[in-house]
């Protein structure tokens, strides 16, 4: 079953009073454009003939620029170097109605950069540019004094870890501390040992986050284990939701260990799954601000991943392209 025309309204009408402030890994994308017919006499590799070049907003400030594009004040803190990289990343998300969290720019950092080079709407190569993990972690009481006058402003806080640094048991613990009691935490993880994730309103794994978190292996399983893996995450972390998205399988709902629902997905064509996550926890955090239950509140969030991954690159989904897809998708 699908979102009704008149709920899938009133969550986009409702959506502009919401604000919402996302800490995360941000990144600049860039892609670089062109063509390939030969392979290179140097090596066996494709001689790509450039024709363009473009620059993006990825990782955190890709959740927040579809906060954004959805209608709703969109908050972001992550480091951002105080380069040439930077200033791009900080002008793109500006342009966009993001306000940055002050002191997010530091000259103390380098701007993290993802190339991809593509051809022909194929991926050839990414080529990643970035600083050690350690270079970028908050202390907690640092984590509390930048932050603390915006959780306290907003209607819900998105976490978007990357494993880059900024996500660590100690901003997580500030972020516990000061989010007021009924707020929603929603959490998109990169899990990995030590990490502690509970105290999260609602988390979004895709299939492999979902099973390294309940510790199982890949492998091992011919079908996704949704119940085992719905409780061994609840064990762990105790969600208070849990949506695990499993790409052309769609999502699966669980709720304190038990699975409750399923979602089939409402993407019609696949051609870029960059980003796909990231609009995810957008619109599925800012339909739950808007008072949508949980399971309308996924609806919307598949159709909004179903219009991104249908373009190329890293994208976002605006009311009408959300009104629109839904309408010739039904």
């Amino acid at each position: 079953m699908q979102i009704n025309k008149s709920t899938l309204e009133n969550i986009l009408s409702r959506a502009a009073g919401s604000r919402i402030l996302v800490i995360g890994d941000v990144m600049l994308d860039k892609y670089i454009w062109g063509d390939t017919t030969r392979i290179s006499p140097e090596a066996p590799v494709p001689v790509v003939k450039v024709s363009g070049e473009t620059n993006t907003a990825g990782g955190a400030a890709n959740v927040a620029l579809n906060i954004a594009s959805l209608g709703a004040k969109a908050f972001l803190f992550g480091r951002i170097g105080d380069d040439a990289n930077g200033r791009i990343l900080a002008d793109t998300v500006g342009r966009k109605n993001v306000e940055l969290v002050k002191g997010a720019i530091s000259p103390r950092h380098s701007t993290i950069v993802k190339t991809r080079i593509v051809c022909r709407r194929q991926q050839v190569c990414r080529l990643d540019t970035e600083a050690a993990a350690d270079s970028f972690r908050l202390t907690q009481s640092e984590a509390e004094d930048i932050l603390g006058p915006y959780i306290r402003e907003c209607d819900a806080v998105i976490v978007s870890d990357y494993a880059k640094g900024i996500v660590s048991n100690e901003s997580l613990s500030a972020v516990r501390g000061l989010v007021p009691p009924g707020r929603i935490i929603a959490l998109d993880p990169k899990p990995r040992t030590g990490i502690s994730y509970e105290g999260m309103s609602v988390m979004t794994p895709n299939r492999a986050e979902a099973l390294s978190m309940a510790g199982l292996d890949e492998g091992a399983y011919p079908e996704f284990p949704a119940d085992e893996v719905c409780r061994r995450i609840h064990e762990k972390f105790a969600p208070d939701k849990l949506v695990v998205t499993l790409g052309a399988d769609g999502m699966l709902v669980g709720d304190k260990g038990r699975v409750i629902d399923r979602v089939p997905t409402f993407a019609r064509e696949v051609f870029d799954v960059s980003g796909a996550g990231d609009t995810v926890i957008s619109a599925l955090t800012l339909a739950l601000c808007t008072g949508a239950d949980l399971l309308d509140a996924i609806r919307f969030a598949n159709i909004a991943a179903g219009f991104v991954v249908g373009k190329v690159g890293t994208a976002t989904a605006a009311p009408n392209d959300i009104r629109e897809y839904a309408g010739k998708n039904p």
